[in-house]
Parts: structure tokens; C-alpha cells; sequence
């Protein structure tokens, strides 16, 4: 991924934020015939440090868990908030003209090696932390000990977990941080303006670049 330096982002905690925000991520192996990839929700947890550890778990039928090589590393793409952003919210387009659509955007690239998990007990785990994290908040959250008992343990059977230590990520955070303040400025209003909650999620990120 290409970060220029005003776009970069390297707290870890920061980055563990967004796969935490925007969970399903995009898991891309290389394998035999080229790349392979899989849309599925991950589980971040911090340790080992810096980076931390990702999980996830794919569908048996799935032949992506069987073309990971460990001798090779894989990443996975995470998409934070998103928008377009007009030229015409920008004060230099009454001044000199000069300005072109872009779009502001987050994102994380996590490398690592992967490694296949069939062990009953680790997928049971996976599944429980993942379930619990989406159902809390709710007024009758649901518990994977709500289905029966034979049933989770044949679905746990047709799945296999994923479990990537992560060696680097790479965060990029471009929210106009390379135009003026009366730019961006501008940007925050016409995103406000226009008035979709993900334009407004945007927005506020503009915000604290001012």
C-alpha cells in the first residue's frame, strides 16, 4: 500500500481500533494458480506485541485454509470510513481553480504467516469470542450454548480457524491532512451538508486534522 507520510498512521492501538470498528477483512493468500482471497470477520487480541494476533475462521468447503504455506506471508485488508470528496467544497476552488475529486479513506494492511487450526476446543473459543463481541448491546443477546449442543458441534466440524501472528501492519489515514484548513474546512461542511451517517463518520475524522 502506498503511505505518503502525512497519511500514515503507526499506533498500534489506533489500528487495532479500526479492524475492531470494520471487522470483516480481507484475507489473501498466494497460492498455486495466484491469489486467493476470502471476505471474513476477524477477532484482533494484542499479544504477541507489537502487532498482535488475528482469528478468523473459514468454511471447510473452502480451499483458501489449505493453500496457506507458512513459509509464505498473507495479508488481510481492512476498510475503515470512506467517502468521496467533491472539488467544489474546496475554499481554492474560488481562488485558483486548481483542485480535483479525491476520496478520504482508512485503511490497514496486516501481514503475517498464517496457519491452519482444526483443534476443537480453539475453534469453540473463536467462535464464542467472536459471537459475544456482535451480540453485546443487545436486550436478548445470543449465546452460541443457545443452540443445541450437537448441532454447534457438527457446524464446528464444517469450519476451520485461521490464526495469523501479525509481523506488520501498515495504517493509512487520508482525510485531506494534505490540503489547507480552509480546505478541509470545507470538506467538513460539504460532507455534513450532503448528510449520510458514513460522510458524517468522515467528516468528524476531518475534524481532528484541524
Amino acid at each position: 500500500m502506498y503511505v505518503p507520510r502525512h497519511f500514515a498512521e503507526t499506533r498500534v492501538e489506533v489500528l487495532h481500533e479500526l479492524i475492531r470498528r470494520h471487522p470483516l477483512g480481507t484475507l489473501v493468500v498466494a497460492a498455486p494458480d495466484g491469489l486467493e482471497a476470502s471476505h471474513v470477520p476477524f477477532e484482533i487480541s494484542p499479544e504477541p506485541a507489537p502487532f498482535g494476533t488475528l482469528r478468523c475462521h473459514v468454511a471447510r468447503a473452502n480451499p483458501i485454509w489449505q493453500q496457506i504455506d507458512p513459509d509464505k506471508p498473507v495479508l488481510v485488508v481492512f476498510q475503515g470510513e470512506q467517502a468521496y470528496v467533491s472539488p467544489s467544497w474546496y475554499a481554492a476552488k474560488q481562488e485558483n481553480g486548481k483542485v480535483v475529486p479525491t476520496w478520504n479513506y482508512a485503511a490497514v494492511h496486516a501481514y503475517g504467516s498464517a496457519k491452519a487450526v482444526q483443534d476443537a476446543a480453539w475453534l469453540r473459543r473463536m467462535v464464542e469470542d467472536l459471537t459475544s463481541r456482535h451480540e453485546q448491546g443487545r436486550a436478548d443477546p445470543w449465546h452460541v450454548s443457545d443452540a443445541p449442543a450437537d448441532y454447534v458441534e457438527k457446524l464446528l466440524g464444517a469450519i476451520v480457524g485461521v490464526e495469523i501472528p501479525v509481523t506488520r501492519m501498515l495504517g493509512k489515514w487520508k482525510f485531506s491532512q494534505n490540503r489547507s484548513t480552509a480546505d478541509r474546512q470545507g470538506v467538513i461542511s460539504g460532507l455534513e451538508r450532503d448528510g449520510t451517517a458514513s460522510q458524517a463518520d468522515v467528516a468528524a475524522i476531518v475534524k481532528t486534522t484541524l
